[in-house]
């Protein structure tokens, strides 16, 4: 009997923010197949990273399970933790092929590819990054463009300079190669389903699209980044704070620096042009949307689609100049920690939904579980999205809060500092907690949905403030697992 259980196309950017799909709202992008995926499908529009940093929030939304539980918390970690179970894994091990294109990031890639883990994926054509640094044959990506485009990486390479302006072309992109990477396993004759990871680099920094595509956006018609005078002193309370992001001068006029393109994929310049680099990033996002619809059109022509769920989401975000900040830290604005979230699957999920149900990612792990008829295991901690996805459950509400979490997260930034903090969404009230610094954020979202004003020691708020703090207290200690599952009674 044939197994008709779907494939799965596990598609995931790095650094895509909320806001950068047309059909979800925004005029100054041109993202016509994820806005295809939107109208075909069910789009989560507040849906939050447990990290805003790559590797704690991968471990998350690969295991199910919180920072606080897979206690998986750094970039740059010597190692994934062995009794932490990925959930490719039980998918392996319950039938599927399972296959990875692009970065993975559970651990540190020093010295090479990264360690693995017992990850279950069959084919693992991994490449961290494009920029052509350590060993070529260790960076699948690297591999093709010398085997297959007889390229030389370093000197493709050596032209991209700065953080932000052209990169390669198109052909030659580490997107486009990641979809014919997709392609060739999915064209693989087999007797059993698929699933396919696909993470690719971009959106992440150094800001570096094909010119054809950087060409496409005028800087000076796009909407200006979230600024006003008061975030420059704002920022100087957060000193002691870890971040990459840079305080910018002006993030609307001053030029970028001329920073390599290597140092600037974790180093931001000193000033920059807001606009400038919101134009380079919504390219390089048109150039993931155009490969992106290349991999669908090639599941519809094949026959897949119809059997094939996708899922479409982004590991964290990117502040993008938002209150004169840039790349990723200790913050949890808007931009850093709400992510695109959207599923697919002919016919057994809802089409053309917008639900604004709180979710997170830790939630994805058990929703394609229950999708494919497997049990969820007792240890994850996400919830599935499933009956929402298929009508059963009503679209409006999910969880009371979402949470996410910096734990001396970052070990690129120029100056670290082993910062930990927390944050807690209801919705309305945002409310951070920086530990150990006398230092706190509360932002009411309904009346300052560009989070200028923080209320921490707003008098107004001071009988309101003790009860989001226990709210907040008690969603991050839920994060924590309980351990080993009970049986007994003594």
């Amino acid at each position: 009997m044939p197994d008709k259980r779907p494939n799965i196309l596990w598609y995931c950017t790095d650094q895509q923010r909320f806001d950068t799909i047309r059909a979800l709202g925004n005029p100054d992008i041109n993202t016509p197949n994820f806005d295809r995926l939107k109208s075909r499908g069910v789009a989560f529009s507040r849906a939050y990273a447990q990290s805003p940093v790559c590797t704690p929030s991968r471990a998350s939304f690969l295991t199910g399970r919180y920072p606080s539980s897979t206690h998986v918390h750094r970039n740059g970690n010597a190692y994934f933790p062995a009794d932490e179970v990925v959930v490719t894994r039980i998918f392996a091990d319950a039938g599927y092929d399972c296959g990875l294109v692009g970065k993975l990031h559970l651990a540190s890639a020093a010295g090479g590819c990264e360690r693995r883990t017992d990850d279950g994926y069959r084919l693992f054509e991994w490449s961290h990054h494009p920029m052509p640094t350590g060993d070529p044959q260790a960076n699948a990506y690297h591999r093709w463009l010398i085997r297959e485009k007889h390229i030389d990486p370093v000197a493709l390479y050596a032209s991209v300079n700065g953080f932000c302006g052209p990169g390669v072309p198109a052909d030659l992109h580490q997107t486009t190669w990641a979809t014919d990477q997709a392609i060739r396993f999915i064209d693989e004759e087999r007797d059993r389903p698929w699933l396919l990871s696909v993470n690719i680099f971009d959106p992440h920094p150094p800001f570096d699209p094909p010119q054809n595509y950087l060409d496409r956006y005028d800087p000076e018609k796009l909407t200006r980044p979230l600024f006003r005078p008061s975030d420059l002193e704002r920022q100087e309370e957060f000193g002691d704070v870890s971040q990459q992001a840079t305080v910018a001068t002006d993030p609307n006029r001053e030029n970028a620096g001329d920073e390599t393109s290597i140092d600037a994929a974790a180093i931001p310049p000193k000033s920059f042009n807001g606009r400038q680099v919101k134009a380079a990033y919504y390219a390089m996002i048109e150039l993931i949307d155009a490969e992106f619809g290349r991999l669908v059109d090639h599941l519809e022509a094949t026959g897949q689609l119809e059997n094939t769920l996708i899922v479409f989401h982004s590991d964290h975000g990117e502040m993008l100049g938002d209150h004169g900040l840039l790349y990723k830290g200790c913050r949890f604005f808007e931009g850093l920690v709400h992510v695109p979230l959207m599923f697919f699957w002919k016919d057994r999920f809802l089409a053309d939904l917008t639900c604004d149900a709180l979710v997170e990612l830790v939630d994805i792990a058990p929703t394609l579980l229950e999708a494919a008829g497997l049990d969820i295991p007792n240890s994850m901690q996400g919830k599935s999205l499933v009956g929402i996805l298929t009508g059963a459950a009503p679209p409006d509400y999910h969880k009371h809060a979402v949470v996410s979490e910096f734990n001396d997260a970052l070990g690129s930034n120029e100056d670290p500092k082993p910062t930990h903090a927390t944050m807690c969404f209801d919705g309305r009230y945002k409310t951070i907690v920086y530990h150990g610094l006398d230092l706190g954020e509360l932002f009411d979202l309904q009346k300052d949905p560009g989070e200028f004003d923080n209320r921490w020691n707003d008098p107004d708020l001071s009988e309101l403030k003790p009860a989001l703090l226990h709210r907040h207290l008690d969603a991050i200690m839920a994060t924590s697992s309980a351990g080993v599952e009970r049986i007994g009674r003594f």
